[in-house]
């Protein structure tokens, strides 16, 4: 259950940002992108576990780069057959998911160590809180860039396009709003329990002036 938020792999450890950046600018691609790398991470995932004996630690990389790039591959004939627009609007972003760190990350801390059962929850974890925060960026950056989510209008046909939500910066920005509002929705809870006043960087705030 960590990987779904508290330890959330892209909102609180920054890993797997290149895609989370680039193709968020509408939820179609966002969601592909998401359920792509939950099905890669989970496949890998499995073999790594069940080869972890049998996988040299020389070239131990290698090997999970290889695994990786099997699964990747089936992705990417499933997306072109399936779902040709969404696959030519992620591009070489499906290929990058064979290098993308949080893979990888996972494979070698935990699926390598441990059983296949553990492996394969840490996998449904680690990929469901990758699938969630890039529906969360996809969905706010959409509704700002088009004003519609997966191509039906929400906000009428007055709303002015934000162009920049859907071109590379907006991915940064979007990223920023985010991570701002969970700083601030921590920060809030901090102070609701403990009743000090704290600021965003977690240091208690000096106690308020008295004026004589």
């Amino acid at each position: 259950m960590r990987g779904i938020w508290r330890e959330n792999p892209v909102l609180i450890q920054m890993l797997g940002l290149c895609p989370a950046l680039a193709v968020t600018n509408t939820v179609a691609n966002a969601l592909a992108m998401g359920i792509a790398t939950f099905f890669v991470l989970l496949g890998s995932s499995f073999l790594v576990s069940v080869l972890k004996s049998w996988i040299p630690k020389e070239i131990r990389i290698s090997a999970y780069i290889l695994i990786i790039a099997t699964f990747v591959t089936i992705v990417d004939m499933l997306l072109a057959a399936m779902v040709p627009d969404i696959h030519k609007a992620l591009g070489a972003f499906i290929a990058l998911i064979v290098v993308n760190c949080m893979i990888l990350h996972r494979h070698e801390a935990f699926a390598s160590k441990r059983p296949v059962g553990r492996a394969l929850l840490d996998a449904v974890g680690v990929g469901a809180g990758f699938l969630i925060a890039m529906v969360m960026m996809g969905t706010f950056r959409e509704i700002l860039g088009n004003g519609s989510i997966l191509g039906v209008s929400v906000l009428g046909p007055d709303f002015e396009p934000w162009i920049i939500m859907i071109l590379p910066p907006g991915g940064f920005f979007t990223l920023g709003f985010i991570l701002l509002g969970m700083s601030w929705w921590k920060g809030r809870r901090e102070t609701s329990k403990s009743g000090v006043r704290r600021w965003p960087h977690g240091v208690a705030a000096p106690p308020p002036r008295r004026v004589a």
